[in-house]
């Protein structure tokens, strides 16, 4: 079989948008589906609006973790990646882009950023990703499991304004690689909301009260 063609490659990933897109991966004839999480979290209208800007510092992972692989832990002391299927980026790609969508498209925040971006910040937001698994946690379905530890910082001072960590895990309708990918939108949905009004409303108690 000849190589796909530099053209053809190109049409491919920009399909990634729409879904789900077939490729040969090098040295096998097996395909590889891509999957590329679409996730849009719509704003609570309860969340503050504040008058602060945010800095989102490039969230960390472990090697196993920070993987465009999909894993999947059939066991307690087991982990394994799925054949034939991967997402679009690493995990922390995947989650540092759909925090900083949510924030943007709230409307609730004047400036927000990545810290590569050089925004003026008052906030940093640190996060750690610990697991982003398919988990059999000894249930005949796999959950789409999220745990994010989030750290909001001031940025002249270094204060640890708050802390929390958040853990998601919601049941695939199947064990096919297509329905655990519908759950992790579903669980990177609801762990980015719940993050998203944490840090406004864990910002905000701490912006009144700093002296003026």
């Amino acid at each position: 079989m000849k190589p796909m063609r530099p053209v053809r490659a190109w049409l491919c990933l920009s399909l990634l948008a729409l879904g789900g897109c077939s490729i040969l991966s090098t040295g096998s004839r097996e395909p590889v589906t891509i999957f590329s999480p679409d996730v849009r979290v719509t704003a609570d209208p309860a969340w503050p609006q504040v008058t602060w800007q945010l800095a989102i510092v490039k969230p960390t992972a472990s090697r196993l973790v920070d993987s465009p692989r999909i894993n999947v832990r059939p066991t307690p002391a087991e982990l394994q990646v799925y054949q034939g299927a991967t997402w679009a980026q690493p995990a922390t790609d995947i989650v540092e882009g759909t925090v900083l969508r949510a924030f943007e498209d709230s409307g609730k925040i004047p400036g927000v950023g990545r810290t590569s971006d050089g925004i003026r910040a008052d906030y940093r937001l640190v996060l750690d990703l610990r697991r982003f698994e398919s988990d059999y946690a000894g249930q005949a379905l796999p959950s789409a499991t999220i745990e994010l530890n989030a750290k909001l910082l001031h940025s002249t001072d270094q204060r640890v304004v708050g802390s929390r960590t958040f853990l998601i895990a919601r049941p695939a309708s199947a064990t096919d690689v297509a329905s655990v990918a519908a759950a992790f939108e579903q669980s990177l949905q609801q762990v980015t909301g719940e993050l998203v009004g944490w840090t406004l409303q864990t910002g905000q108690r701490d912006a009144v009260q700093m002296p003026r």
